[in-house]
């Protein structure tokens, strides 16, 4: 096993840095807007939903960190899936990662804008995501250290958000507020029941919410820019998925207890119904800022993760050598162009066909964080035996139960993708993104029947 070359990039960010970026990462609209959707079709079972796409999250997490911990690298699960796999893998896992991310950069962009030009009504939408795009370009060209700490601050609004809806929520629940008497459990048991859907709905909220805890992987990106990646990655880890998994689920519990979940309405926040149902002045322009603030940091922390994994397929000659220029703060300004580019593109097709060009890419990068996961898993299988056989000293931290939970990550992953296959809703998006897939690793057996081929050449 052979350590992990030393990156050029700088070495600025914190641990709390990290942290935060995992929580900035993954906490967006998904969660303050889009769980309203998952209420809707699995009622207070949508609090089992959460659970177990959130356990599901948590064991890709722990497996993500137990590599990086051990091999730190900007391309991170790219770079993993490379050394377990062969170069295939890496080059598949870290171009479908950063289409990925560049294509969600156009939903956080516009839906931002969306929310600012509500605020200012003179300025057009699309003028709102050029000053968007602009500005974050600028901070992810700056020093990284500058970057991490806006995360941070970010992050930290988004938390503290949180935390305030549950210290209120756990209130109100209780009766502990002005006007307000403890509600028990009516709407957890009434409007029949629990599971008014049976385990069918529970599955059915699994499949709306497993994609909110992506982003995650970003924290373990993020490690190779740190002061100490090994250890700081672990502890980043650590916390972030027990936080976010408390953040989600305590919230998700808190709504569906005060409110029946009969009155939800997909696109509509469950956490605006609350804070109006309790009294709590302008819920919905507070909640609007919060959207907008956590769309923010999303955009920030996905377009940091996407220059960070095009700069590493460079580095290993899976892209363009042009990309591998690096600022004198170690940033790769390059990458983060190219990056901010594409992210560009599908902004525009978003606003100019949002329901056909537009769909068929969103379409195309609906399924793809499960291929990803998938590969995370099967590299982690691999990379496991060969560390402890080679190097066991840098396992610093470990995957729980191995293998038999590596194993069950896998099993619930095929399940989740048999289950969108089998439903109407979901289908075109397995579909889309098992096409995307299957093109890149077309690209990527070329390019090694190409190079196979070059050196069978060599020798003769």
């Amino acid at each position: 096993m052979h350590d992990a070359p030393t990156e050029p990039l700088a070495h600025a960010l914190k641990r709390r840095h990290l942290t935060m970026l995992g929580l900035g990462g993954v906490i967006g609209a998904g969660l303050f807007v889009g769980s309203g959707a998952g209420i809707a079709v699995a009622g207070p079972g949508i609090v089992l939903s959460y659970l177990v796409a959130g356990a599901l999250a948590m064991l890709v997490m722990r497996m993500l960190g137990e590599m990086s911990a051990a091999m730190p690298a900007s391309g991170a699960f790219s770079v993993h899936a490379e050394r377990a796999l062969g170069r295939w893998a890496g080059f598949s896992v870290g171009w479908l990662y950063w289409f990925l991310l560049v294509v969600v950069l156009a939903v956080e962009a516009t839906g931002a804008a969306r929310i600012a030009a509500g605020w200012a009504p003179g300025v057009p939408q699309w003028a709102w995501v050029l000053i968007l795009m602009v500005v974050f370009t600028g901070a992810n060209l700056a020093a990284v250290k500058n970057f991490g700490e806006s995360e941070f601050w970010f992050a930290a609004l988004k938390v503290g958000a949180i935390v305030a809806f549950l210290v209120l929520g756990v209130a109100a629940v209780f009766g502990w507020l002005p006007g307000t008497r403890a509600v028990g459990t009516a709407n957890l048991t009434g409007q029949g029941g629990f599971l008014p859907h049976g385990w069918e709905g529970v599955v059915s909220g699994v499949l709306v919410v497993v994609f909110a805890f992506g982003g995650l992987e970003v924290v373990t990106i993020a490690a190779a820019e740190s002061e100490d990646p090994a250890r700081n990655v672990a502890r980043a880890v650590r916390s972030a998925v027990w936080r976010i998994l408390f953040f989600y689920v305590g919230s998700m519990l808190v709504v569906v207890t005060l409110l029946p979940w009969t009155a939800m309405r997909p696109g509509l926040s469950p956490y605006v119904a609350v804070l109006d149902s309790i009294g709590v002045p302008s819920a919905g322009r507070i909640m609007d800022v919060v959207v907008f603030v956590a769309l923010l940091s999303a955009l920030n922390a996905n377009l940091y993760g996407a220059s960070r994994m095009v700069f590493s397929l460079a580095e290993r000659g899976e892209a363009p050598k042009g990309l591998l220029a690096v600022s004198r703060g170690g940033v790769p300004r390059r990458a983060v162009l190219a990056s901010v580019a594409f992210g560009f593109v599908s902004v525009l097709l978003n606003l100019k066909w949002p329901d056909s060009v537009f769909l068929y890419l969103l379409n195309a990068v609906g399924a793809v964080l499960l291929f990803v996961w998938a590969l995370i898993a099967v590299s982690q299988l691999r990379l496991r035996r060969r560390i402890e056989r080679e190097t066991p000293e840098l396992l610093t931290l470990r995957m729980w139960a191995f293998p038999w939970l590596t194993w069950a990550a896998l099993a619930a992953m095929a399940a989740v993708l048999v289950l969108m296959l089998t439903d109407a809703g979901t289908r075109p998006q397995v579909l889309w993104s098992g096409a995307a897939t299957g093109a890149v690793l077309v690209v990527a057996g070329a390019r090694e029947w190409h190079s196979s081929h070059v050196r069978d050449n060599r020798r003769m």
